[in-house]
Order: C-alpha cells, then structure tokens, then sequence
C-alpha cells in the first residue's frame, strides 16, 4: 500500500504539471529566439553587442588589404580662412549613417610638403569605417612639435566646428603622420594622452624618448631610409615608450623615407588594424598584430606586445 501511494503521490503531479512544463519550455524557447534575433540583428551579431565601437563585417587578410574597404566615402574641402591652428585640409568620412558614429583620425605631411602626399591615406582608411582629415600645417617649413600641435587643433575643429562632426565619436581619435608630421605624432601622443591610437610614418624628430606616451603606438621606419634612419629615429621612438604600452615596431624592407607617400599595401594593413584594435576596440584585427608579423618580402622587422593589453 505504501508504495502505490507513492507511486499515486508521484504520477498526479505528473499530470498536473506536464502542461505547464510545456507552457514554461516553449516560453524560454520563445525568450531564448527573441534574444538570438536581436543579436544577429546587430551588425557583428554578439561581438557587436559586446562593443558598440565595431564598424564592418568581419575582417579578412583580402579585406585590409583591398584598396577599398566596404564603406562608400565622401569628401570635403576645408579652406585654410575657415580654421585656426593649422592650414586647412580635406576630410573623408563614410557616406552612409547607418552604423552610426565613427571613430576620427588626423593626418599630417612631412617637411615641405603637402596633403596631397598622405592623401591617399583619406579615403583608404575612410572606407574602412574612419573619418580621416588629411591636413596642411601652417607653413611647409613647421617643426615636429608644431604639427603635433596642429594636429590636435584639427581634430579639435573636426569634433567641433567641421560639417561632419555629427559623424563622429569624439572619445575615439587617433593622429598619424609622415616624416616631420611622424615626429609631431608623438608630440600629439604626448600632449593629449586620451587619444587612442598613434601612428608615425618614418618619423623625425629631434627628441628620440619618448616614456611620457600613454597612446598606444605603431611605430613605421624603412630599412633604406636615410633622412631618418632607423637606427637614429624610428628605432629609439620605439624602444623608448614604456614597455607597458601596447606598442609595436614596423620596419619596411626595400623602402625608403617617402614609401609612405604613395600608396602601399603594407602600411595600410598594419595601420588599418593597429586604428581598428585601437580606435574600435575591435578585437576582430587582433588577429592581423598577434602573433607578431614575420619577415617577408615586404617586412624586415616586426617587434611589438602580444596579447595587447587595452
């Protein structure tokens, strides 16, 4: 008797609660659904949700490679009697608004030169998710310290005053430039530690310690390069920032001091995911930076942090 009135005490509550187990299943079922429908709806699914900043499809070797990215870009003029600070330049941003703000980053020539040396950087890295402002410095003759300045006076216009500020998160910059301009990169670092990532293309500078740089950094020098030879410039840049830092060293084999005035597949890779990691938090180019870059063809040396830290 004992065990039928268990085994009666034990099958009502099955009867019973059968339905309602199958009301709860298919109502977490339906939780569960909607919550993966949101997700995939998101652009980068989970990895989206998890960092707002992502911009883009998943990356691939081809993608940071292409002269292309998947963005459409415009551009606009800005004439040298509109700013203060530096002497105008051209900005390229994506056309469209659909993913929101993006990340901004300025870009200064070298000794002598003009815009039209790093232009080809704008729509390059605009198309890949960035706005980009190539910019003249106030004389062709301006010193590392002073474009670093000018540097951070464009950004400040182009998170400010410039017809595309809407388009921009304004805690998401970076600076880069070339020659001179790379000398007064550093100088930006050094001056606004909030901004997220530094780029100096075969830089020169007089001052070669660099401890105070709190942005991370990549540097790029030129094995052939005499006007600022690796070993005087480049090299020290690099190993003079904190070890600490998320930091890396990219030497370019069979190149010279103005291979970054021309367009070059190398660079672009490296910069595109050094500004993507950096600027977007987007772990998706850590791939492309860790493990370090082997020699190749185009590569002499890569030094660097792997895992990065921020």
């Amino acid at each position: 008797m004992r065990k039928r009135r268990h085994a009666a005490s034990a099958e009502r509550p099955a009867v019973v609660a059968g339905p309602r187990r199958r009301l709860v299943r298919s109502a977490i079922a339906g939780v569960l659904a909607c919550g993966a429908l949101l997700v995939t709806q998101l652009p980068g699914g989970a990895q989206a949700a998890e960092n707002p900043y992502e911009r883009g499809p998943a990356p691939t070797q081809s993608s940071i490679e292409a002269a292309r990215g998947p963005y459409a870009v415009s551009e606009t003029s800005v004439s040298s009697l509109l700013v203060t600070g530096f002497g105008g330049g051209t900005i390229y941003y994506p056309t469209s608004r659909a993913d929101g703000t993006f990340g901004a980053i300025a870009i200064s020539p070298g000794f002598t030169a003009y815009q039209s040396s790093i232009a080809w950087l704008g729509p390059r890295l605009a198309s890949q998710g960035f706005v980009v402002f190539t910019i003249d410095t106030n004389t062709t003759l301006d010193q590392p310290a002073s474009r670093g300045r000018q540097l951070l006076e464009a950004l400040d216009y182009l998170t400010q005053r410039s017809s595309v500020r809407d388009r921009i998160d304004s805690s998401r910059l970076g600076v880069m430039g070339h020659s001179m301009g790379g000398g007064g990169t550093l100088e930006a670092a050094k001056s606004r530690p909030s901004l997220q990532a530094a780029i100096p293309l075969t830089g020169w500078n007089l001052d070669t310690s660099w401890p105070e740089v709190r942005t991370p950094t990549l540097v790029v020098g030129a094995d052939g390069d005499t006007i600022a030879p690796v070993s005087s410039h480049s090299e020290p840049f690099y190993t003079s920032l904190p070890s600490s830092l998320d930091r890396a060293y990219l030497e370019l084999n069979s190149a010279t001091h103005f291979t970054p005035n021309s367009s070059n597949t190398t660079i672009a890779k490296y910069s595109i995911s050094w500004l993507k990691r950096f600027i977007d938090n987007d772990t998706r180019y850590e791939q492309f930076l860790c493990p370090l870059p082997r020699p190749s063809l185009t590569i002499e040396e890569y030094r660097g942090n792997c895992p990065h830290n921020s």
